[in-house]
Formats: C-alpha cells, structure tokens, sequence
C-alpha cells in the first residue's frame, strides 16, 4: 500500500507528500506537516491528511486548521 500527504492551505490543495510505502513514516510526515501549519501566521484555515490508494483517510489521520485573521494596523 502507498500513502500520501494531502493538504489543503487557505483553499490551496496540494500534495505534500506521496509514494510513501511505509505507514510510520507518513505519520511522521503528517505530524511534521500540522505542527508546522499550526506555527505559521499566514495559514487562516488549512486541513492536512493521510490518504491511501484509493484517497480514503487513513486512521483518521486528518486535521482541520484555524487561526484567526490577524487585524490589519496601519
């Protein structure tokens, strides 16, 4: 089975990461990837996840990201 990293930032869809054969390792990856999308101040809203070959979440391996947008000072 091959797994991958699907993310999706402030309505962006990309793939993050893909081909990976080993479940371990796209754990590591997805956790990676959340930590990282919870530290960044531009990310408003993202969603991340592990998908298998048939683009079903793995595990429930999926995260719903928000921050508030931050106000504007002049």
């Amino acid at each position: 089975m091959k797994y991958s990293i699907i993310k999706c930032i402030n309505g962006n869809y990309s793939v993050h990461a893909e081909g990976i054969t080993d479940l371990a390792n796209a754990k590591v990856s997805f956790h990676g990837l959340c930590q990282t999308l919870w530290n960044a101040p531009d990310v408003i809203t993202a969603h991340a996840m592990i998908c298998d070959e048939q683009l079903d979440v793995v595990e429930g391996y999926k995260e719903y990201i928000h921050h508030e947008p931050q106000p504007v000072t002049e």
